[in-house]
Parts: structure tokens; sequence; C-alpha cells
């Protein structure tokens, strides 16, 4: 990188100054472009419905858990006492591991293991904290998939396996409540839990806005500011209108001016305007001023009013994608930009100076090499990262006249990919696992019923089985697949209009 001539970095030079500036971190630069694509009065009609109760803007944030992460090494762990004559063969956990939650059905898993597989780091881990902050905001139900295969079944843990028209349960809520949202749907995941549903009737703004480095994302979200020496925005307007004129008038514009391409290249020239009325490339840069190493300030550019908030929370966001993910999504939801995000560490190693070893190959897959220590570490991963969305949230009003914060109205969905095979060599502390159908689901949220397991685990298989998803009544034996039930699940509890969905009723899962 060189100064030009006239002593000016380019922008592009200034994105690169900044993936720089952050010690040994690679993060790509190229950010991906916004879209909010065009709507007609007919797509409004059919899918944009407002809340029947309030009309006000719901939030839904999905993490994945990528890899499989085992719900009986966290709150539905199994006590090597209760597991029978065959628990030193099953994945059993000591008793002085398994901790008990006063007044609660959860429990909660301690670990202490000098390495993680042949990783030389340590795991010490304890869960019983956080499960006593928000046990009264949890839900967990037991869950049979239908794919061990990660892409398919992290696809299928959002769409509840093409339950409503193939849709995800991400469209579903941007089409419910994110009418005038400028991204509705944001998803900076990878896998499935990065695909798009099937359902190709619904307008496309309600289809996922990709973005692939959190930290450097916000600063693609204007033309010309950032840019030394840039014109005025009156002439750009000029420019701009100039631009458009000229390609309507052209060949091209009038040959194709009613296809639906050339519809949605024109929609989205529009709002890459609208997302420059609102000052995003401010207002969602978690990123300071720092001169000389990160001079935002030269280049006309500012930091998000709640940045200070925000990287006290996540103080790794820009060497840790999982945690720029997460402060990049209070941001989305705070600044009413989005109603739906999704975020989820990915199998690649994350470490750095800032963070240390944050992410270990395959991230919950690493079951395969250890399994005990490597889902202690990632549900630890996963659950302080919760804890620091949710303290984001619970702080930031909603609705002033009502006291509602934004927690109030935002649920959080642990996905995955699928459970862990039960299996172990005697009284094994370190061994491996595979992929297995059978698991279970975190939901955390004031609108879903708290303190609640749904469904059980035997003791004697430490397999979970099924339950009534109107009722909650457990359904020993049960072992048939509940995808559907799952992403009704999450709709119910957030009050969604599921009119014509042919979804099943799944109450159970709603608070109140």
């Amino acid at each position: 990188m060189s100064l030009k001539k006239n002593g000016r970095l380019s922008r592009r030079e200034m994105l690169r100054a900044l993936s720089l500036a952050a010690a040994g971190t690679s993060i790509s630069p190229w950010l991906s472009g916004c879209r909010q694509a065009l709507q007609t009065p007919e797509d409004v009609e059919r899918g944009l419905r407002r809340d029947a109760l309030d009309g006000k803007p719901k939030f839904l944030i999905v993490i994945g858990a990528t890899g499989g992460a085992s719900i009986i090494d966290s709150f539905l762990a199994v006590r090597q006492s209760e597991g029978g004559a065959n628990a030193a063969k099953l994945n059993t956990v000591p008793d002085a591991q398994v901790q008990s939650v006063a007044n609660s059905p959860f429990r909660a898993v301690k670990v202490d293991s000098p390495k993680l597989g042949s990783i030389p780091v340590p795991v010490n881990t304890d869960q019983l904290a956080f499960v006593n902050k928000y046990k009264d905001d949890m839900l967990v139900a037991t869950s049979i998939g239908t794919s061990v295969n990660h892409t398919i079944a992290q696809k299928r843990a959002i769409n509840g396996n093409a339950a409503w028209k193939g849709r995800t349960l991400q469209e579903c809520v941007a089409l419910q409540w994110g009418q005038g949202f400028a991204l509705p749907n944001v998803n900076m995941s990878v896998g499935g839990y990065g695909e798009r549903g099937t359902d190709v009737s619904l307008p496309a703004s309600v289809y996922a806005e990709t973005v692939t480095s959190p930290s450097l994302w916000p600063l693609g979200l204007d033309g010309a500011k950032g840019i030394r020496g840039a014109p005025t925005k009156d002439i750009a307007a000029l420019a701009r209108k100039a631009r458009n004129e000229l390609d309507a008038s052209s060949v091209f514009g009038t040959t194709f001016a009613d296809s639906d391409a050339m519809k949605r290249w024109n929609a989205q020239r529009a709002d890459g305007a609208q997302l420059e009325a609102q000052d995003l490339i401010t207002r969602l840069n978690v990123i300071p001023n720092m001169p000389p190493q990160i001079p935002l300030t030269q280049y006309g550019l500012d930091s998000s009013p709640d940045g200070a908030k925000v990287r006290a929370a996540f103080p790794g966001f820009f060497d840790d994608p999982f945690q720029g993910q997460a402060a990049l999504a209070f941001l989305l939801l705070k600044y009413r930009v989005s109603v739906a995000v999704t975020i989820g560490p990915d199998f690649n190693v994350a470490l750095g100076g800032n963070i240390g070893f944050a992410n270990p190959p395959l991230a919950f897959d690493y079951s395969h090499n250890d399994h005990r220590a490597g889902q202690a570490f990632m549900w630890n991963r996963i659950l302080s990262n919760v804890d620091k969305l949710i303290t984001l949230l619970k702080s930031e009003p909603f609705d002033m006249a009502t006291g509602e914060s934004l927690w109030d109205r935002t649920l959080i969905y642990v996905a995955t990919d699928f459970g862990r095979t039960r299996g172990r060599p005697d009284n094994a502390v370190e061994f491996g696992t595979g992929h297995d159908l059978n698991n279970g689901f975190l939901m955390l949220s004031p609108m879903v019923k708290g303190n609640t397991v749904l469904g059980a685990i035997d003791p004697l298989t430490t397999y979970g089985y099924g339950f009534d998803a109107r009722t909650g009544a457990p359904q020993p034996g049960k072992q048939s697949s509940n995808e559907p039930d799952l992403f009704s699940g999450v709709l119910h509890a957030m009050g969604a209009d599921l009119t014509g969905s042919g979804l099943p009723d799944a109450s159970a899962f709603k608070n109140g």
C-alpha cells in the first residue's frame, strides 16, 4: 500500500489498512453488497402482516451451533449413577460434574481438562452461572432429526424440513415483521444455516443479505463517504440522476425495462440511497477511531455512538468472527435495520493476541477427536456470547411507554446440526463421537415458556424422546422426527401469524 501522488489513500486502501491494523488477523476485505428488492403491492398484501397484538416488530437471532452441539453435554446431562448397568459405556457424566439447578428441570455441566484433544489448551468451564441467570427465559426441546449431513441438517434446523413451503424461520420473521426495515434478514453464518429457503413466491426483500466480514461490512454502506475529496452529496445525486436517465433511455435499458432482473437492479440502486440516508456506515461501525493506525476521522468516518459499549461487551470483535457477528447483530436490531439475524462459529480455527484460542477446528465437530472437552469448550463459547448479547439487548429500551426492552421483543434460537453418538469405551474420559439424529434445541426469550423442558432423556440409554407440541406432555418411546414441531414452536412463541401454514399447533412453546 502506498500513497498516491496527491497524498491520498483510496477507500479500498483504507479498508486494507483497517484490516492490517488488527494484530495478526486475517479477515477478508471484500464487502457484501446491500440488497433490498422491489416489492409489489401484491407481495405486501400476500405476506407482510403486522403482529396481531400490537403492530410492533419482533426480532429473531438464530445462532448456528455448528458441528453438532450435544444437549446431554449441557442442560439435559445424565449422571453416571443414573445410567444403570451400561453407564460406563454411555456418555454419562461423573456425578460431581453434573450440577442441579434450584427449582429447575435444567442441569449444568462443569468440565476441567488440561487439554482439548491434541491441542494444549486447558478447558475449564461451568454452565451453572448461565443457567441460573437465564433459566426463566430458557426452553429446551428434545429433537429427532432426519439427516446427519452437516449442510442438510443445518438447513433443516431452520426450515423444519420444509415445514412451511420451504421457508426458513428467518424468512418467516422478515416477512411478518420486516416491512419498512432496510435489510430485514441478515445472515452471517455458514453452510446450511446460510442458505435461503425454497419458497420462490416470497418477496425478494425477505431473503437473507449475506455478510462475510461483520467488522468491515458497514464501511461499504455508503457510495462516497470515506473517500477523501469525494464530490458533495448534491453533486453525487445529480450524477446518479443523469446515470439513471441515460440507462433508462439506452437501447439496453429500453429493451429490458420490463424484466424482473432490471427492476431488481433499479430497486437496489434506490435502496443504496436509503442506507446512506440512515447513515448506517456510522451507526453500525464498531471500529474505533485510533490514529495513526485507524484514522477514521481523516476520511470523514466515525465509530458508532454505541461503539464503546459494544466493544466492551465483545472486545475480540475484530479477531474473533463470532464476536464480530454478535456485535453487529445487536446494532442491526437496535437501529431497526433487521428483524432476523443469523450468526454462529464456523469450522475454522480462531486465535489471536486479543482472544487467545477461541475456536477449535470443526467447532462442535471437534467432538470426533475429544467429545467431552470439545463440547464443553464450544458450549462455553456459545453461552458466553449469548450472555453478552442478552445483556446488551436488556440495556436497550424498545418502547418507553410500555417499559419494554429490546430483549422483551427478541427470541434467540440456538440451532444445531444434530446430536452425537452415545457410546464410549468403558469409563473413558477422552473419547470421540460421531453424528446422531437424536438431540435437542435451546431457545431463550421472555416469549418462550421459560424454565421448561419439552420431552425428556431416558437415563438408561441417554437418548431423548418426544413430546406433544400442543400440550407439552412427554411421550416416552416416541422417536419420530419432530422438525416441524420445533420450527412451529419458534413461530408460535413469537406470536407469528401462521394462517394457511399447515404447521402443527406448538402452543407448548409459548409463554402464557
